[in-house]
């Protein structure tokens, strides 16, 4: 966390600065309106303490500078003037809240771990927000399972490293939270981001941040991703799709534990424990040049590989059961019993999508379910799975939701095999980007 102090006393900003680093709260002085100007355009702050009057022009201004170019940034005003008119203006200007000179050094500590609680609390909320997901728990009891439960007990509590392979759907952002979730960083943020889903260049401001102005577009400053997770944990999704510019910069940052945001002069010391995943055979790309071979090193301290469902049918029974469960509850559905020709059906299928595979079956069944059985809907509606899609059951059908409920499958399919890349599942269906969002859009 980093702190502006801007008033042209030294001691006071001294004061300040000493009572904030006691919390563990990097403070930056300055005493001008024009160096704190520059100290903003330089780098963003989660607080800023102000003075209302300044050699070269009044806080007032710098309060709304501070709001325009940082939205969620705390502005604590100090004044030697208090009114009523002065607060007024100060609230309305987005200040947090105002102080009066001379202020009592325990009633301004307070007001500080105050903010401190917040900003903190605030940080925690947006994390936990993120990664909200009903069904996170880590479903397993084989025996490839239990070694790797093991070894993420063994390895989360220290500071290494972590690559993790595995195909679609088998769990990779899960087992990354249960590391950081079993590690000494657990009170602090994870941060996810998908290398694939992002064009290059929008890839590197959104890990590494940037300053109002830096490009087209910049209106204000903002704070790159590895900065969130600051004493955390950062989640690289398909770091295999990471253009080899942007990996050379990902290098220097972990072996020096520094960033630069895009237009700033400035470097910044940050504390965070990486771990990557991605479905793609990396030693391999490294031999063909796609993959920097010291980046791949760096990552895989430790490498974890995720066995695919196939490799562990003896758990699908479970995962049937967690799923519905699950869902039962989120769509308000009972679920009174599980049919065995059901298991006996999906335990027959080749689940190339894995346990998200697993998890939208369960979802369309519990959905379509009507009598409070988990069933195979083709069959119990006369129809058979094995039928072509032009063939009609002998008990007829709603060509408009099969139509629809195809269509679904498909958009699903093409986004599996694309690894999460519209753009590309898009290719796959033939359609353009926008007409394939349209159809994400429209079955939500």
């Amino acid at each position: 966390m980093r702190a502006l102090i801007v008033d042209d006393e030294p001691n006071i900003r001294k004061v300040l600065a000493h009572i904030l680093q006691e919390t563990g709260v990097s403070a930056h002085e300055a005493g001008t309106l024009a160096a704190a100007r520059a100290a903003l355009d330089d780098l963003y702050f989660d607080l800023c303490i102000v003075d209302i009057r300044l050699p070269d022009g009044t806080g007032m201004d710098l309060l709304r500078a501070v709001k325009e170019a940082s939205p969620d940034a705390v502005v604590l005003m100090i004044t030697a003037f208090a009114s009523a008119e002065t607060a007024i203006e100060a609230m309305k200007n987005g200040a947090y809240d105002y102080v009066t000179k001379p202020f009592n050094i325990d009633e301004i500590r307070i007001v500080l771990k105050n903010i401190r609680e917040k900003l903190t609390l605030e940080d925690r909320v947006r994390s936990l927000q993120q990664f909200a997901d009903e069904y996170q728990s880590i479903v397993g009891k084989s025996e490839a399972m239990q070694r790797l439960f093991s070894v993420v007990d063994k390895i989360a509590p220290f500071d290494s490293h972590v690559l993790i392979i595995g195909e679609s759907g088998t769990g990779k952002e899960l087992v990354a939270k249960a590391i950081h979730a079993k590690s000494r960083r657990h009170a602090k943020s994870l941060i996810a981001i998908n290398c694939a889903s992002l064009p290059e260049e929008l890839l590197e401001s959104e890990l590494f941040g940037y300053m109002k102005g830096a490009f087209t577009g910049a209106y204000a400053s903002r704070r790159g991703l590895i900065e969130d997770a600051d004493g955390g944990t950062l989640f690289l999704d398909e770091i295999g799709e990471m253009p080899l510019s942007l990996q050379a910069k990902l290098l220097r940052f972990l072996e020096e534990k520094k960033i630069r945001p895009l237009g700033s002069g400035r470097e910044t010391e940050v504390d965070v424990r990486v771990v990557a995943a991605t479905n793609k055979l990396l030693r391999e790309m490294t031999a063909k040049g796609s993959f920097r071979e010291d980046l791949y090193y760096r990552l895989a301290t430790f490498e974890l590989n995720l066995p695919s469902l196939r490799e562990r049918r003896e758990d699908i029974p479970l995962l049937i059961s967690h799923f519905a469960k699950a869902f039962s509850r989120k769509f308000d559905k009972t679920v009174s019993r599980i049919d065995p020709g059901f298991v006996d059906y999906v335990m027959k299928l080749d689940l190339r999508g894995n346990v998200r595979e697993l998890k939208n079956i369960i979802e369309r069944e519990i959905i379509l379910s009507e009598d409070g059985i988990l069933k195979n809907s083709a069959s119990a509606s006369g129809a058979d799975a094995a039928l072509p899609a032009t063939a009609v059951p002998a008990g007829g059908m709603n060509l408009d939701e099969h139509l629809s409920r195809v269509e679904q499958e498909l958009l699903a399919s093409a986004l599996q095999q694309a690894d999460g890349v519209k753009t590309r599942a898009a290719e796959l269906l033939g359609l353009t980007l926008r007409e394939y969002r349209y159809r994400l859009a429209k079955y939500r």
